[in-house]
């Protein structure tokens, strides 16, 4: 079995092209990271998929990453990213598996409900999307990193960011943050996707996930440090998800969600006990 990786680049209707990378053969499981993130960052590297029976597919988000930055600063709701999910489907093919973390669990949720019949399995791992508007608070918070990944670039953003107040996890939150930044070939495009993304709506609210039949994994996450992905509403997810399996670390133990040879383990588990592999 072939695990090489492929680079690709695919041109979207809207004007925006996309960069990813194949690796493996099978079914395709495709990978949707969060915000200010990029494709690296939802299995975190991990190839451990690609040589258990499944192309793996990874693309940068419009903006981020490699991929070129929206056609207008306000592009990037999630419709707009749902479109962009779409034509990476057209190429690999249905049916599809789509991982998707935070940002990208709410864009697959949403491409989920608007082609049902193209996605034979759904995983959503720490979202953050409640289907409520966000408070001014909240929104407030990303309009501050925007506007420092506007003024600076990765420093501007790195000075508006406040990391877990906990020493043990600070210092690893800073370096990790700054590493993910210095991934984006268009700091500006981030800024803008920083500026949107919050405040865009997904889909209608927890109780339109009651629809989506397929078999669908959730993952929370027992950290406290990340209030953005509570773990309440990682088992909301599960609650609302008629067909739904439920997974968070121990008590004590690393957050399942950032550990991506494990967390692809527990994929492959959840694919094969539901006939996928």
């Amino acid at each position: 079995m072939s695990t090489g990786t492929h680079a690709f680049s695919l041109d979207t209707p809207t004007g925006v092209t996309l960069a990813g990378e194949r690796a493996g053969s099978g079914v395709p499981v495709i990978l949707l990271h969060g915000l200010t993130a990029t494709r690296r960052y939802v299995l975190m590297g991990s190839r451990y998929l690609a040589r258990a029976g499944v192309e793996l597919v990874g693309f940068d988000a419009r903006g981020h990453g490699a991929s070129s930055p929206a056609p207008a600063r306000e592009a990037y709701e999630y419709a707009d990213m749902v479109g962009d999910l779409d034509t990476v489907i057209a190429a690999v093919g249905t049916p599809v598996v789509l991982v998707g973390n935070s940002m990208g669990a709410a864009t697959s949720a949403a491409y989920a409900l608007e082609h049902p019949e193209r996605v034979a399995a759904l995983v959503q791992v720490t979202p953050g999307f409640a289907g409520g508007g966000r408070s001014d608070q909240e929104l407030g918070d990303w309009q501050a990193l925007a506007d420092g990944m506007e003024r600076a670039g990765v420093d501007g953003f790195m000075e508006a960011y406040e990391p877990p107040s906990e020493p043990r996890f600070r210092e690893v939150a800073l370096k990790f943050t700054r590493q993910r930044l210095e991934r984006h070939e268009h700091p500006q495009a981030v800024a803008d996707a920083l500026r949107v993304v919050p405040a865009s709506v997904a889909f209608d609210g927890l109780e339109a996930l009651g629809a989506l039949e397929m078999p669908a994994l959730v993952v929370g996450s027992r950290d406290e440090s990340d209030p953005g992905h509570p773990l309440a509403l990682a088992e909301a997810y599960a609650e609302h998800l008629p067909n739904s399996t439920f997974l968070v670390e121990d008590e004590g133990q690393s957050p399942l969600a950032w550990q991506g040879a494990q967390l692809s383990r527990a994929i492959e588990s959840f694919l094969r006990d539901k006939g996928l592999l």
